[in-house]
C-alpha cells in the first residue's frame, strides 16, 4: 500500500510486546494514544493527510488490491463510506457460517464491524465526530451515525480476519458472548462493563 502511494499509520494502545519498534520501518507515522479501538482509531484519523481513511485491526488482512477496490468504488458509486465483506480464517466449519452471516446481517441493516474494515470519506468521519469515544461496539454506534447520510458501499473481496479469538474460547460460546453483548448494548448497558465481560473479566 505504501509502495503504491498510501499512507499507513499505526496507533499503539500501550502494548508490551514490541509493537512499535516493529511497526516504525513499516509505517509513515507509529502513534501512541490511551487504550481502545475508538481512541486509538480516531487519533490516527486525525493525523491521516489522505481524503480516505480505512480502519484496519492489527489481526485483519485486507484484500492485495483494497486501494483500488475502495477509491473506485467510491469515486463510481459516489459513496462517501462502506466496508468489505468479512472471512474468518481457521479450521472450524462454523467459521464460515458465522461470516456469511455477519455478512448478510451488515447488507441488511447497513451496520458494520470493525472486522470488515469500515472505510469512509475522512471529511465525513471528522465531521460525524469520529468514533463515538466509548469502549466496545464502536464500529456499530459509527455506522448508525453513517447510515442515514448514505448507504455503505458494500465491497465482495473478503478482508480476512483471525479466527484464533473464536477458536480458543470456543466457536459457539464466543457466538452466544457475541449475541449476548449486542443485546445488552441494545438494551443500554454501560460499554466499559461490556468490554470487562468481553475480555472475560465480569460477569
Amino acid at each position: 500500500m505504501r509502495a503504491r502511494g498510501h499512507e499507513v499509520i499505526v496507533v499503539d494502545g500501550g502494548s508490551r510486546d514490541g509493537t512499535p519498534a516493529l511497526a516504525g520501518p513499516l509505517a509513515d507515522r507509529v502513534l501512541h494514544a490511551p487504550r481502545g479501538r475508538a481512541r486509538q482509531m480516531n487519533a490516527g484519523a486525525h493525523e491521516a493527510r489522505r481524503d480516505v481513511v480505512l480502519f484496519l485491526h492489527a489481526d485483519t488482512q485486507l484484500p492485495e488490491d483494497a486501494d483500488r477496490l475502495v477509491l473506485d468504488g467510491l469515486r463510481n458509486t459516489q459513496r462517501r463510506w462502506g466496508r468489505f465483506d468479512v472471512a474468518i480464517e481457521g479450521n472450524h466449519p462454523m467459521l464460515r457460517v458465522i461470516a456469511w452471516s455477519m455478512n448478510l446481517r451488515s447488507r441488511l441493516t447497513s451496520v458494520c464491524t470493525g472486522d470488515q474494515c469500515l472505510f469512509a470519506d475522512r471529511a465525513l468521519f471528522l465531521q460525524m465526530g469520529g468514533y463515538p469515544p466509548i469502549d466496545l461496539m464502536e464500529d456499530i454506534a459509527l455506522s448508525k451515525l453513517l447510515r442515514p447520510i448514505a448507504r455503505p458501499l458494500v465491497l465482495e473481496a473478503a478482508a480476512v480476519t483471525s479466527g484464533r479469538r473464536w477458536e480458543s474460547r470456543g466457536v459457539w460460546r464466543t457466538m452466544l458472548l457475541m449475541w449476548w453483548l449486542r443485546l445488552r448494548y441494545f438494551l443500554g448497558a454501560s460499554t466499559s462493563r461490556l468490554q470487562r465481560i468481553y475480555e472475560g473479566d465480569a460477569r
